[in-house]
């Protein structure tokens, strides 16, 4: 920002200021006397004064508004720009000198109350903070929610929350209060009482969703999981439409093992337009888990899946494609298990399970070409020069094979299995070029581990 727009920003400013002060003097008007003469003076130091400030000429602005507090003692914004000079210079004792000198003039300018409630808090200086923001809140009191967080900030826990009711009281409940209530409830561990808060807002407004959700998650938080299927149950026989209460009740119904009903909230879950992908996918993933000990509700778990669609969370998506691999429907385990690599391709988990299929469908130009990348990502991973070393062979590339193979041998610890895998490979390696000697020694190698290790 340029020095001229620093100015304009000034000026603009401090118009309301400056108002209060010149309210009497007609600048167009050319003063005939002395006291036109002062006005005049007054005006030209205090110019100079904002002219030095917005180049950072503190110490001449000072000398320029000096010369104003001589002309007149009782103009507030002389002393205002006093304080912000002074602090500027570190000259913090004379900036609150000024600063309350402004205020004491002016005690109901927002502008100079600010400033000093910010010096104090710069300072560190709480108390003289809070008293400073309590005289502000008689004249502006959209400021109380600030002196909360102040309390809150000086652990004087139960002004603070005094503060909290009486707003919610008279503006209703916000999300950045109920944030800083339930900081205070946590610093000072009033679980019980943060519960006899919320039931008491449910008692106010029954009507209320998001009064019996709150209520649900903080029994939930607190382990009174029974006190949270009981509400949430309560919700639903109150608004039998709602979609959200099904976020919880599903999960109870699992633990108290309800699987119908389970599975009917988590369709819902899925299908609503009011709830988040994200949390959707949460709750897909747990619908997954479920199916896996619960085969029985597959065909409910196909029907969520439709429903979600193409879903963009790596972890579900990985979740999905071990489910279908369990099941042995490898075609929608590859499926899914693609479309987690193009969302994350250095996931390691999601490129052996993709590359793992590509060798099981015969897609070796794919699983050469991705293992190959893989070999660089990961190259202490021995998994991936096999798989490569496997589709060069199948694709008749024998040194490209063995390049991959004599690389990744090395790499294999504690796995006797792998490592007979490798020599297999290397001997069908041999064998296409030919080389029967090296071909039966690297098959004689392989016998000799044992298959069942």
């Amino acid at each position: 920002m340029n020095k001229k727009s620093i100015i304009f920003i000034l000026l603009t400013a401090l118009f309301m200021g400056l108002q209060v002060t010149f309210a009497q003097v007609d600048f167009n008007k050319k003063p005939t006397d002395d006291l036109g003469n002062v006005q005049d003076a007054f005006q030209e130091s205090f110019f100079e004064a904002l002219k030095q400030r917005a180049i950072e000429n503190y110490d001449k602005a000072i000398e320029a508004l000096l010369k104003c507090e001589d002309i007149d003692r009782r103009s507030a914004v002389v002393y205002y720009e006093l304080g912000l000079n002074y602090i500027q210079l570190m000259n913090f004792g004379a900036a609150e000198d000024a600063l309350k000198k402004a205020v004491r003039l002016e005690p109901e300018n927002k502008w100079y109350n600010d400033a000093l409630y910010g010096y104090y808090l710069e300072q560190k200086d709480y108390d003289k903070a809070i008293k400073t923001l309590k005289d502000i809140v008689e004249y502006y009191p959209d400021y109380k929610e600030d002196l909360a967080g102040l309390y809150v900030k000086v652990e004087k826990f139960d002004k603070a929350l005094d503060i909290l009711d009486e707003l919610d009281a008279q503006f209703g409940i916000t999300e950045s209060r109920d944030m800083m209530r339930n900081a205070i409830y946590k610093a000072t561990g009033r679980k019980d009482e943060q519960i006899e808060n919320l039931q008491e807002r449910l008692e106010n407004n029954p009507d209320d969703e998001a009064n019996y959700l709150k209520l649900i998650y903080r029994y939930s938080a607190n382990n009174q999981e029974e006190k949270a299927f009981e509400t949430a149950k309560e919700l639903l026989n109150v608004h039998p439409q709602s979609q959200l209460v099904h976020l919880a009740l599903y999960k109870f119904y699992l633990k108290y093992n309800q699987p119908e009903k389970a599975i009917e909230s988590m369709k819902i879950v899925v299908k609503s337009p009011q709830i988040e992908p994200e949390a959707k996918l949460k709750v897909l993933t747990d619908f997954v888990n479920f199916v896996k000990t619960h085969p029985e509700y597959e065909k409910d778990l196909v029907e969520a899946t439709a429903v979600v669609g193409n879903t963009n969370n790596v972890s579900t998506l990985l979740e999905l494609g071990q489910y279908y691999l369990k099941t042995n429907d490898k075609t929608k385990a590859l499926k899914n298990f693609e479309a987690a690599m193009a969302l994350d391709p250095d996931n390691l988990r999601v490129l052996k399970n993709t590359l793992l299929l590509y060798l099981d469908f015969k897609k070796y130009e794919n699983a050469a070409e991705k293992s190959s990348e893989a070999m660089e990502k990961f190259p202490a991973q021995p998994i991936f020069y096999l798989i490569n070393g496997v589709a060069s062979n199948a694709l008749n590339k024998p040194k490209q094979a063995l390049e991959a193979l004599d690389m990744g041998i090395d790499f294999v610890v504690d796995n006797p299995k792998m490592k007979r895998d490798f020599y297999s490979e290397m001997s069908k390696a041999y064998t296409l070029l030919n080389n029967t000697a090296k071909a039966k020694a690297f098959s004689d190698k392989a016998a000799q581990i044992p298959e069942s290790n």
